[in-house]
């Protein structure tokens, strides 16, 4: 062995952040609850801790105590992986175990450790450690990574995932170690004496098994020797003298070592595959007799699953552990595919093969299960001296029956271990020379060079053991072992090093096998005895394999000489060799206690290690993250280097490494006399005075020769070809490439020395002017050069240049892979990429085709690794925008790439990347990422994903001002939040929205307009005047209903203030004196409780204002509780309104029950119908007993009976059908139908109001069964649709069933209806919950029962208002052939009542009129039902003509109460069917007739004609224009119940209907407002949509267009919904089932629509460049306008730079104009016009982006023509725009539009750089080009050939080189 010995400099590296150590679990177990089992005792100071456990290198012990204490305590770190972010924060995570309990903390630096997780186990933990677990995804060959925690116990492992889950997987056998792999767990199991017994004849047991899962079976590893007599014989592991000491994920490997040869080997761990499986399975050919293979592998398989008992701790096999018993269930067989590799787990109710497996609480007892399949003739026998018990065969029976009895399938083995490398056994070898290594790891150097070392700790030596990765990845290469003493050493991760502890005790940092420098700790001091002087300081190669690292390691020498030293209180140590022998001395001697010294070292994580001291102590200390020394020292000076003299220490530095002499070298030389950042000007001083071109020719002086044996000699080319990668990747950044300029200088030195001429013509072509100041060349020995120097085969003569393959890719010619240096030539490798995805166009190019286009330079890193990241984009292709651009921009995102990064690429490079952009802006996908639509500029998309929603604020700029009106004024009306800026889009043209304001307000006075007669007293005016009041007081009482759906969900409130609730005012002005006008004067009678209903009301509306995103919880509802009683109903109806918009569910049980305690009535009701709206649909147990409570129907006969007050029980009803509708509840159900026929009684109970109870029982079972038509499960025996018709035309009363008959066996004592239904109660509810079961179906034989009668004695006897009933009923069940014409409202007439009658017959005709008006009523009313929302023209033309036509009936007929009632009734319904068809649109014909009915307050307009007027205006804004109406099945039974067509009479009628359910049309409201924001200003703008419906039956597909803010149609009616151009950026959301772009799934996208709708609506929106909006150029003239100016004829040169603003409001754009398009001093008028026409290109063609880039062009053309370009750089951009433009061109003229360079400016520029050039080969001009940078060129035709050769197209790659 050849030994290298150097001198120890003085140099040292202080260690930082020295803190002692103590594992935080420790005092965790001392506080644990379980800590009394444990007996830890106090830890003395002093000489407990020895050194670390050997095999697995993190097991901390005790000392001084027996064996078996020691290994009650140990632990392990690593690098914090999991909770937390690792470029946010480094961690560390702590495993300590102790006893039976294993804590698993984390902390760092900056924060304390915390216990992450704890376990705690039945019997002592005997090993615990971190192992990842892959489970299989379904139907893919990808596996999910399960990080878990395994601990050892002697009978089983516990496994803990951190997801929660827990396994406990029985152990078959005693286990000596266990590993974690890259696959799962390893278990060696434990030699015991009765092995031999146990082994079947001629092999034996396996030692080493695998666990993938804890659910799968434990099966033996097979393994593959290498060698040439053993073949590839692949053969179970059981070669019991085979010990593991270390395994590794990646790379995937074992480490093991033979106990009786002393050597270590290396196995790579693997899948076995399907024929090594077969291999080990199959049955050797061998004579009649007993199969060797086959009776090991049945005895294998019978040995570990026939222990199936868990054996008790007294040793009975009888019993189990419960525990282990209902693990045993839990596991999964498996099935193992044809597929090596491959598995899958099905859960399996009985127990599998290997979940048989369990452990005896004492080690090595186990018993067999005595099965019908596999009796053994086994006897247990008694225990050994030893204490093991042996399965072992008995007396009388023979092998064959012993073992070959069972016939059972053989454990499949999961895992290969193929053999990679072993020690080599050299001459002399003796078994003493070697022995187990106590440590192993793998580190790496700054190289990238990965070592595997093993530390032999007997021979305190650390053996190195270099492997690299082959060509397959799957495969290692070990070419060379390098011997360092040490006694210990650790791994350094972060900074690629290890920390090695020498024998004499010093800490010392290598890099690799190279040594680096000294560590010093502060506090400790090296021995200082004498016996330290004289210790080796060796790195001895063993194998004589060649390799960079050996040659670097024999100049280890050199490189300490060039470190500079640093103060240390440590001196270096120096002094010839001593045999290893001594070292053994030095370890026993017995060091003074004073001086503690460093013991051992463990636990590294990152840059950070453990030392353990003599003294007990344990010390944590960070190593400094460092390259060099030097470097460190000089760099770490006070002051600090400035950037300049950074680049000159560092070539320094870098070129004396390589073997230079830089103080020979003029340009080094001087390079500290340059100014900072200007390396450059060092070439021109260092320049003789006569000249380069005579020095160049003149042989090199030998002053100028290299230093062959300098460490990085050997390595120079490499060095040069990495560098010059580098300096190709500096070029593709505009930031950096003034840094290329100084590593050319360092290059064309490297390249000269080198030989390397075409290397040299690059670097002259790239910079002359620099260039041509270089002339001195240094020798290289060749002689050494062959031994020494390496030259790679990567290194080509040919030099790789990106602009040049870049140039190749765009003229379509043939190009080799573009070398790459992973994780530095990041750009390179993603521009190259790019160009062979977009130009190329080769789809693969990101996957299967990486190697076509890049060669990696360095091994081990995937070439492939963009795969799994895009593979995802050939799956969702682009609709009409390019593959390859769609393609394009998603890689350059996924790979980090944004904007900002891409006005760092030079513009000609950029050029396509912008076109790609160009082209995907137009028509992007609606699947991409937020980064994908940044770099493609549409930031619309990007907030649109990410939910921003429209800021809540006062309105900025309205059209036409509101009225002037105070503050306070608008505050107390309570619709002050419904003007924003999104209404003044809406309606900008008037002020309708104020006008509904005033309509709508009830807090002011009402002013009371009387005139005083002469004959009028003073007392009867005033009473007059309060008459009136009371009149007016009826519709100001009827407001708040249709307030509430004006401001529906506008407001959301502050938690810390209550909810403003707008007074109900109802006083009086009388003009002219403003005089105050009261009911409570005395004078006239007003009705008791006249505002129990309207404060109601009034509370609803002011409830409604909250939005549903709102935050409201309990506490805030219970502090709105109001303190007066007066304010109680108020409050009852604000909780009806949490109800409606879903907060209700937040109010606490408590709090629900403290409400109903109190017995108030309107609180009842608004909390029964809040919680059942809040809860609609769900069946919810918990509101269900609620409502119960209140319906004695519900209740069982014998509970208590309860005084429920009418109105609270119907609620209670409805909250029945809202809980439970569309669910067909089948006992409901019942009970709702036998409850429409309620009879009057018992006594004096159910006897008034009992229309509103039957009509409310009929509309919840209708929502009940909403919808089911014939489909009622389980419902055929109760005949609802006959017991329903039954009720609606009367007939015989059936018998009460079950409970109601004993509860109406007693009659009533005020009412007498006999046996037959009483049809005027039952009829309405029944007539629409026939309806509402029915409802879409066009079910005609039900329908046909609601005909109106064909005869006039049948009319007779039908009430008028149950006509309109059973027409609504009739035409939506027959959904689909309601038609928005007259024709079909006449239709429901029937003949009788059409045409003329005969005058003799007796007919009145007043009866005939008045069944035609209510039949039209209900006909119109379904009409409003059916076009509910959609604005549909026809039906409102259609509506409007008959309300038109009623109005004039109603103003010539006479004065007739009844009449003017019916109608007022009709007309009524007509208004509101209109308002359902308009809803949301705020028409204006609709809002004058609200208007004029609300100023019709005479005697005959009651308190229900105004609630129904006033809520046809709230459903006409409702929302405040942002929501509309819905039709599907729950809207229409909502709105059933909330129009129901019999409107009160006065403020206190219920009798008909209870008041309270008008307020449920709010569930019918959907928000379908789209409202365009400007994504730039964050402002409401005007934007065109498109909007296309699908083909129904009715129409074919149609396309509308609609100017957003705009109602959307009800989106299962669309298929796409596009803003359409020209001004806005075109964006497409498309609903249809055949275009699937959001993730496959048009549902998802109905969700995307819905949940914008929701969130406000908004919809970001992108002005183009060049566009005004539409608010600023309504009708598109100024653009129109501009455009024309922009053409090319005579329009630039007549342009005004101020015309800019008129058409493009872009900031750059507009200041670009400001400074460079305005005639000013200095400015040429030609370069004025170049200017304006740049800009105008930018602008009309929509890219303003391309402006620096036409700038750039234009520079780089003037340069030329001035002749002072320094450098080649802007021509090679030239160069790649003019070939993209030709490879356009020659598509055709129709490609022309694909370039974003499409006018007549780049032609322009190329034939001016032509002329030039032109020019200067012709000799014509005179080379105005600066002497000094060019003085070294002979001619100046020769830079002009030059010059051309890179601008042109048609460039000779292999020029011969130019004269230097």
């Amino acid at each position: 062995m050849s030994e290298v010995v150097y001198e120890e400099t003085a140099t040292m590296i202080a260690a930082g952040e020295l803190q002692s150590f103590v594992p935080f679990g420790r005092e965790h177990c001392r506080n644990h609850p379980n800590a009394f089992n444990l007996q830890l005792r106090e830890l003395q100071p002093a000489s407990e801790l020895w050194a670390s456990d050997g095999a697995a290198g993190l097991v901390g012990s005790l000392q001084e105590v027996s064996l078996q204490e020691r290994e009650r305590e140990f632990w392990q770190l690593r690098k914090g992986c999991k909770g937390v972010k690792e470029e946010n924060v480094e961690f560390e995570e702590e495993l300590y175990a102790a006893g039976n309990v294993v804590v698993w903390s984390q902390g760092s630096r900056a924060q304390a450790s915390s216990v992450y997780k704890a376990f705690t186990v039945d019997s002592p933990v005997q090993q615990a450690l971190w192992c990842n677990f892959g489970v299989p995804h379904n139907k893919k060959d990808e596996e999910e990574v399960e990080h878990t925690v395994c601990i050892v116990q002697s009978s089983c492992v516990n496994v803990h995932t951190v997801t929660g889950k827990d396994f406990i997987s029985p152990l078959p056998f005693q286990v000596s170690n266990v590993w974690a792999t890259k696959f799962g767990l390893l278990m060696e199991r434990k030699n015991t004496a009765n092995d031999a017994q146990l082994s079947p004849p001629g092999e034996p047991l396996p030692t080493v098994f695998s666990m993938l899962h804890p659910l799968d079976e434990i099966a033996p590893v097979v393994c593959k020797p290498a060698g040439q007599f053993e073949g590839s014989r692949v053969q179970y592991v059981s070669d019991s003298t085979m010990k593991l000491v270390f395994t590794c994920c990646q790379p995937s490997i074992v480490v093991s070592y033979d106990t009786v040869q002393g050597i270590h080997s290396v196995w790579a761990l693997r899948k076995v595959t399907h024929d090594e499986r077969s291999t080990v399975l199959r049955c050797p050919a061998e004579p009649v007799g007993t199969p060797l293979s086959l009776m090991a592998s049945g005895f294998l398989t019978s040995h570990l699953r026939n222990i199936s008992r868990l054996d008790s701790p007294g040793g009975s096999g009888a019993t189990g552990s419960p525990l282990h018993y209902s693990a045993l269930h839990s596991h999964q067989s498996r099935i193992v595919t044809s597929s090596p590799g491959i598995h899958s787990r099905v859960h399996s109710p009985s127990i599998s093969n290997m979940a048989a497996l369990s452990r005896a609480h004492s080690p090595g007892m186990a018993a067999p299960s005595f099965s019908g399949v596999a009796r053994f003739n086994t006897s247990l026998h008694s225990p050994s001296p030893r204490g093991h018990h042996g399965l072992l065969a008995s007396p009388n029976s023979t092998v064959n029956e012993t073992v070959l009895v069972p016939e059972m399938e053989p454990i499949i083995p999961d895992l290969c271990m193929e053999q990679l490398w072993s020690e080599a056994v050299t001459a002399g070898f003796h078994r003493e020379m070697s022995s187990q290594a106590s440590k192993v790891f793998l580190t790496s150097d700054l190289c990238e060079n990965h070592y595997l070392c093993f530390l032999v700790e007997s021979h305190q030596q650390l053996r190195c053991v270099k492997f690299i990765e082959s060509n397959d990845t799957s495969q290692l290469i070990f070419p060379s072992v390098t011997i360092i003493p040490a006694k210990d050493a650790e791994p350094l991760q972060n900074i690629d090093a290890m920390l090695v502890l020498e024998a004499c005790g010093s800490l010392v940092l290598y890099t690799g096998i190279t040594r680096v420098s000294k560590v010093f700790v502060p506090g400790l001091l090296s021995p200082s005895f004498s016996l330290t002087n004289h210790l080796p300081h060796r790195s001895t190669p063993v194998e004589t394999v060649s390799t960079p690292a050996n040659a670097g390691s024999r100049h280890l020498q050199r490189l300490d000489e060039v470190l500079d030293a640093m103060p240390s209180p440590v001196t270096g140590l120096r002094g010839p060799n001593i045999k290893h022998h001594e070292a053994s001395f030095l370890e026993d001697y017995a060091f003074p206690q004073a001086t503690p010294y460093i013991h051992a070292l463990r636990d590294p994580v990152c840059n950070r290690v453990t030392l353990e001291l003599s003294s007990g102590m344990m010390l944590r200390i960070s190593v400094p993250e460092i390259v060099l020394v030097k470097w460190y020292n000089i760099y770490n000076a006070p002051g600090g280097p400035s950037a300049h003299a950074e680049w000159s220490l560092f070539v320094t530095c870098f070129m004396t490494l390589m073997g230079y002499n830089t103080e020979r070298l003029t340009w080094t030389r001087n390079l500290h006399f340059e100014v900072p950042l200007s390396p450059v000007i060092a070439a021109k001083k260092a320049r003789p005075s006569d000249g380069g071109s005579d020095e160049a020719s003149s042989p090199p002086s030998p002053s100028l020769k290299l230093d062959s044996s300098a460490p990085l000699f050997p390595h120079i080319p490499a060095l040069f070809y990495v560098l010059h990668l580098l300096y190709q990747e500096l070029q593709l950044d505009e930031l950096q490439r003034a840094r290329a300029s100084s590593l050319v200088c360092l290059l064309q030195q490297l390249a000269r020395d080198l030989q390397l001429e075409e290397y040299v013509d690059l670097y002259w072509r790239d910079y002359p002017s620099i260039i041509s100041g270089f002339t001195e060349s240094c020798f290289i020995d060749q002689g050494k050069t062959c031994f020494n120097m390496q030259r790679p085969s990567f290194l080509r003569s040919e030099p790789p240049c990106v602009f040049s393959w870049l140039s190749r890719c765009l003229r379509g010619e043939e190009n080799p892979p573009f070398p790459y240096l992973p994780g530095i030539c990041q750009r390179t490798r993603l521009l190259v990429l790019s160009y062979a995805l977009y130009v190329i166009g080769d789809e693969n190019a990101t996957s299967t085709d990486v190697s076509k286009y890049l060669a990696k330079l360095s091994a081990g890193l995937l070439v492939t690794s963009l795969k799994h990241n895009f593979s995802f984009l050939l799956l969702h292709p682009a609709r009409c925008v390019s593959l390859w651009a769609c393609m394009f921009v998603s890689i350059f995102t996924g790979l980090g790439f944004t904007l900002k990064d891409l006005e760092s690429v030079p513009f000609g490079v950029a050029l396509p990347i912008r076109e790609a952009i160009y082209r995907c802006r137009e028509q992007p996908c609606s699947d991409w990422s937020e980064e994908v639509c940044l770099l493609i500029g549409r930031q619309d998309l990007t907030k649109q994903a990410h939910k921003m929603t429209l800021a809540k604020s006062k309105p900025v700029s309205l059209s036409l001002e509101p009225p002037a009106t105070t503050e306070a004024d608008e505050e107390e009306d309570g619709m002050s939040d419904i003007i924003q800026e999104v209404t003044g889009l809406i309606w900008s043209q008037d002020l309708r929205v104020q006008e509904v304001r005033r309509l709508l307000q009830s807090s002011r006075p009402v002013r009371v307009s009387v005139v005083q007669l002469p004959e009028v007293s003073d007392h009867e005016y005033i009473e007059e005047k309060e008459n009136k009041l009371l009149q007016l007081c009826q519709r100001t009482m009827a407001l708040p209903v249709g307030r509430g759906l004006f401001t529906l969900f506008s407001y959301h409130p502050v938690p810390t203030e209550p909810l403003p609730v707008p007074k109900l005012n109802l006083t009086g002005r009388a003009p002219p004196r403003n005089t105050v006008v009261d009911l409570n004067s005395g004078n006239i009678d007003v009705p008791p409780n006249m505002t129990s209903w309207p404060s109601f009301h009034n509370g609803v509306a002011a409830g409604l204002k909250i939005a549903p995103a709102s935050q409201v919880d309990s506490a805030w509802i219970a502090y709105n509780k109001p303190k007066s009683p007066e304010l109680a109903n108020e409050y009852a109806g604000f909780l009806m309104a949490l109800g409606l918009n879903g907060h209700l569910t937040k109010l606490a049980t408590l709090n629900i029950h403290d409400y109903l305690t109190k017995g108030h009535e309107m609180t009842s009701i608004g909390l029964l119908l809040g919680v059942s709206s809040a809860k609609l649909g769900t069946m919810d147990m918990s509101i269900t007993r609620l409502l119960s409570i209140h319906i004695p129907a519900l209740l069982p006969p014998t509970s208590t009976e309860l005084d429920v007050p009418h109105n609270v029980q119907v609620a209670a009803v409805i909250g029945i059908g809202l809980v439970y509708q569309g669910t067909g509840h089948r006992h409901n159900a019942e009970v709702l139908l036998s409850e429409i026929g309620r009879p009057p009684g018992p006594e004096m109970e159910y006897c008034t109001d009992r229309e509103s109870y039957s009509l409310a029982a009929g509309l919840a079972l209708g929502m009940v069964c909403l919808g089911h038509g014939s489909n009622l499960i389980g419902m055929t025996d109760l005949n609802v649709p006959e017991q329903l018709y039954q009720y609606m035309v009367g007939g015989h009363r059936r018998a009460q069933a079950g409970a109601n008959r004993e509860r109406h066996k007693s009659p009533s004592y005020q009412i007498k209806e006999g046996d037959t239904i009483n049809v005027d109660v039952t009829c309405p509810g029944a007539t629409l919950a026939l309806a509402m079961i029915y409802l879409k179906t066009n079910n005609r034989s039900i329908a046909d029962w609601l005909k109106p009668p064909d005869t006039l004695f049948l009319l007779d006897f039908i009430k008028p208002e149950f006509l309109l009933l059973r027409t609504l009923a009739r035409c939506i069940i027959m959904w689909d052939e309601i038609l928005p014409n007259t024709n079909w409202v006449k239709s429901n007439i029937p003949q009788i009542m059409r045409g003329t009658f005969d005058p003799s017959e007796d007919i009145n005709m007043e009866t005939m009129a008045q069944a035609q008006d209510y039949i039209t009523a209900g006909a119109c009313l379904a009409l409003g039902l059916r076009f509910a929302g959609s604005a549909n023209s026809d039906a409102f033309d259609c509506l409007f003509n008959l309300a038109r036509t009623q109005m004039t009936i109603i103003s010539v007929a006479g004065t007739a109460a009844h009449t003017f009632y019916n109608l007022q009734t009709c007309l009524s319904m007509i208004l509101l069917a209109m308002s359902m068809v308009m809803s949301g649109t705020g028409n204006l014909k609709v809002l004058q007739i609200c208007r004029f009915f609300h100023k019709r307050t005479g005697g005959e307009m009651n308190y229900g004609f105004h609630m129904a007027h006033h809520m046809a205006l709230g459903l006409l804004f409702l929302g405040g224009g942002r929501y509309t109406l819905s039709t599907s099945n729950s809207a229409i039974a909502a709105l059933l119940c909330a129009l129901y067509p019999h409107f009160p009479a006065h403020s206190t009628d219920n009798r008909y209907h209870l008041q309270a359910l008008r307020h449920l049309a709010v569930l019918a409201a959907e928000p379908r407002l789209l409202v365009p924001v400007d994504v730039d200003s964050l402002k409401p703008c005007y934007a065109l949509l498109e909007v296309t419906y699908k083909e129904t039956k009715w129409y074919d597909e149609t396309t509308v267009e609609l100017m957003a803010p705009t109602l959307l149609p009800e989106l299962h009616l669309l298929k796409r919904v596009k803003v359409k151009g020209p001004r806005y950026w075109e964006l497409s959301v498309d609903l249809s089932k055949e275009t699937q772009h959001l993730k496959g799934s048009s549902d998802l996208i109905l969700f995307f629509l819905r949940s914008i709708l929701l969130r406000d609506g908004v919809l970001y929106v992108k002005l183009r460049a060049g566009q005004l909006p539409y608010k600023d150029d309504p009708q598109g003239w100024k653009s129109l306008l501009a455009t024309t100016v922009s053409h090319r004829n005579s329009g630039v040169r007549a342009f005004k730079p101020e015309a800019i603003s008129t058409f493009t409001s872009e900031p750059a754009l507009v200041s670009f104009a400001e400074v460079f398009c305005k005639t000013s001093e200095g400015m040429k008028h030609d370069t004025l016009v170049l200017f304006s026409a740049m800009l105008y290109e930018c602008v009309t063609q929509e890219c303003p982006e391309m402006l620096p880039t036409y700038i750039a062009i234009e520079q780089a053309v003037s340069a030329l023509h001035r002749g002072d370009l320094l450098q080649t750089f802007p021509l090679w951009q030239l160069r790649l725009v003019v070939e993209l433009w030709d490879s356009r061109m020659q598509r055709g003229p129709n490609n022309r539009r694909d370039t974003l360079l499409t006018s007549e400016f780049l032609p322009v520029m190329k034939n001016e750089v032509d002329g030039t050039l032109d020019s200067w080969l012709k000799g014509e001009e005179r080379l105005c080009i600066h002497v000094q940078p060019f003085s070294s060129i002979t001619h100046k035709s020769e830079f002009a050939c030059l010059i051309r050769q890179i601008s042109r197209i048609a460039y000779l790659p292999h020029l011969p080189p130019l004269a230097y």
